[in-house]
Order: structure tokens, then sequence, then C-alpha cells
């Protein structure tokens, strides 16, 4: 009999750890999560921040590309509506962004003195390195929410997950035209 309680007493203790681990695991995951999603919003707010400035250096060059400064204008400013939503939202706002930010860049072919002036290269070579930033603070927040997303739907965290009220999180996707090309005609 006392075998039979020294069994029951190691496994309640090991269900004990387990519980304990199980809880520690799935805050860090959280908090990785979060981590992650707050780089990608500092990286957008830099990338909203350098907008204006191009903008204003092309404008002296490209005066006539009206619609195109206006293009990227609203799309900053649809930016600046969407911080602090949802994944989906914020991913809405980027690929407006960055589909305004290609034409922007498209422009300077048609403008050789725009290529040469430093401002703009400047900037641009500033929101390129801002984009790699994007690129890659959104595919390590993806890659946390895929870790944390799929520690709750498994038993038994599903269970801790539950009473912690830790539900699964949203990927921040980019939409397919994201990646394609602009057309620009002059």
């Amino acid at each position: 009999m006392t075998v039979f309680w020294i069994i029951l007493g190691v496994v309640v203790v090991l269900f004990i750890l387990y519980i304990i681990a199980a809880y520690n695991g799935l805050i860090r995951l959280k908090n990785r999560v979060d981590s992650a999603w707050a780089q990608i919003a500092v990286q957008l707010k830099r990338r909203l921040d350098l907008i204006p400035n191009l903008v204003e250096t092309v404008k002296g060059y490209a005066a006539h590309e009206r619609g195109t400064l206006e293009a990227v204008v609203n799309a900053r400013n649809a930016g600046l509506s969407a911080s602090g939503g949802s994944p989906k939202e914020q991913a809405a706002a980027d690929n407006m962004i960055t589909g305004a930010l290609k034409q922007l860049f498209a422009l300077r072919e048609a403008y050789p003195d725009l290529k040469a002036n430093q401002n703009f290269l400047a900037l641009q070579e500033e929101l390129t390195a801002t984009e790699d930033k994007v690129s890659y603070s959104r595919q390590f927040y993806n890659d946390g929410v895929q870790r944390l997303n799929t520690k709750i739907a498994q038993f038994p965290a599903v269970i801790i997950a539950k009473r912690m009220n830790l539900g699964t999180r949203e990927y921040f996707e980019a939409e397919p035209e994201a990646s394609v090309a602009p057309k620009v005609q002059f």
C-alpha cells in the first residue's frame, strides 16, 4: 500500500510540474508574439515617418506626377489610421503603402535628375532597408504566431490555454497584389 501512495505522489508531482512548464511555455510564446508584433509596429512607423520626406524630394522633380504622389500620401494616411489595428487591418494598409512606394520608385526612371539626387537616394536606401526590416519582422511574427497557435491547439495545453483565456492569433498576411511590380506609363 505504501508503494501505491509513493507512486501516486510522484505522478501528482510530475503532473504539477507539467502544468507549470506548459503554463510558462504558453506565456513565453505569447510574449514572443507580442514582442514580434511590437517590432512590426516600430518598422511600419519608421516607414510612415520617412514617406513625407521622400514625397517632398520627389515633388521638386516630378511636379506633374501628382496622382502618384497623392497615392503615396493617401497610403501613408491609411497606414497611420490602421496603427494599433488587427494584423489584417495592418496588412491591408501595409500592402497599400508597398504598392504606392513601388509606383513612386518607378518614377525615378523617367527623371534622370531624380536618380542623381542625394536626398532621394538616401531616402530610397532608408526605405529599402526599412522594407527589409518590415519583411523580416513580419516573418518573425508569423513564425511566433504559428508556434503559439500550434501549442494552443495541442492537448493538454489547450486546456491550460482556455483557462488563461489565450486564443489563437492572426497572421500578418500580404495580399498577392503586393508582390506585383507596378506599371508606370508616361
